[in-house]
């Protein structure tokens, strides 16, 4: 069938252990062979165990302690220490032909946009014969920042030019937002209508997001940049932002496709687009339908 994974990327924070678990769940309900790859050194906590961990060659921890780095310092040593030792990840993922593979990768955007650590270890999986899917994620507490989601958009195009494989932008953590796409915004129990719930009432109506709003977001655009942020920056300033948006318009390549994890239907249509990317499935052959059982006549 072949061998097909997932690169998932973002900054700190982003969701992307979050969003490795709730595949990995979602894959193995649907009984597909999936494993977690951890490219973390500095992971701690998983809710699923990796059956290929970085740690097992450097920790974080261990290069902070004996090379007195920094933690931003050390996580880049460790990713170059993995590149000057890929027989050992070759060999780690040698028993996997025909198995779903979900990479884990550091929070470090740095190593998406900058270096060329996590381009090379893309080319090393395509010379091995995956099938690579970049998975971007990005929060959707972003969208309340519009500088903060902008800078955001342009680290994902930036991820995107730099390691020219196929690419999906996720806008992680919809089941925070009310609204469209997230969650209904629910009335306490209880709740009156004195002035302070009137007050509660109203700041949950400002947070709540129509899918009009949201598509925006998810498509973006560059209005948000030019009305909202140049209202509140000098205008010394605005040039450049006008240089943004241009940017974004001109390589047109950022969206986002939004994640409930709390709905299945959301899950579903993320993972098929991830699929679709890779062009996982397309190959399976049919399976021999298991023989019967064979009973002795009494």
């Amino acid at each position: 069938m072949g061998r097909h994974c997932q690169l998932v990327m973002g900054p700190a924070g982003s969701g992307k252990s979050t969003f490795c678990a709730t595949m990995m769940s979602h894959c193995q309900a649907t009984n597909r062979k999936v494993h977690l790859v951890n490219l973390d050194p500095a992971a701690e906590h998983f809710e699923y165990e990796p059956t290929v961990d970085i740690r097992d060659l450097i920790t974080l921890e261990d290069v902070m302690e004996e090379l007195d780095y920094g933690p931003n310092g050390g996580l880049i040593y460790c990713l170059e220490f993995l590149l000057n030792n890929l027989d050992w990840l070759e060999e780690e993922l040698g028993d996997y032909e025909d198995d779903y593979l979900i990479f884990d990768c550091p929070g470090q955007i740095e190593l998406y946009t900058h270096f060329p650590i996590m381009r090379r270890i893309c080319e090393c999986l395509q010379r091995w014969n995956f099938a690579v899917c970049g998975v971007y994620c990005l929060e959707s507490q972003f969208i309340e920042d519009k500088s903060k989601y902008f800078s955001g958009v342009l680290s994902a195009m930036s991820a995107m030019v730099n390691l020219e494989i196929p690419h999906i932008n996720v806008m992680t953590k919809m089941d925070l937002v009310e609204g469209d796409y997230g969650n209904q915004p629910a009335e306490e129990e209880g709740e009156g209508d004195n002035k302070s719930n009137r007050k509660k009432r109203a700041g949950r109506n400002a947070r709540t997001k129509t899918k009009k709003e949201l598509e925006r977001y998810f498509d973006p655009d560059p209005l948000l940049l030019i009305d909202d942020v140049n209202s509140n920056t000098s205008p010394r300033f605005h040039a450049l932002n006008q240089a943004i948006v241009q940017l974004i318009e001109d390589y047109s390549m950022v969206s986002f496709i939004p994640l409930n994890i709390r709905d299945e239907d959301s899950i579903n249509y993320v993972l098929s687009n991830i699929d679709n990317a890779i062009q996982y499935g397309e190959d399976i052959e049919p399976k021999e339908p298991e023989a019967m059982a064979e009973y002795d006549e009494e």
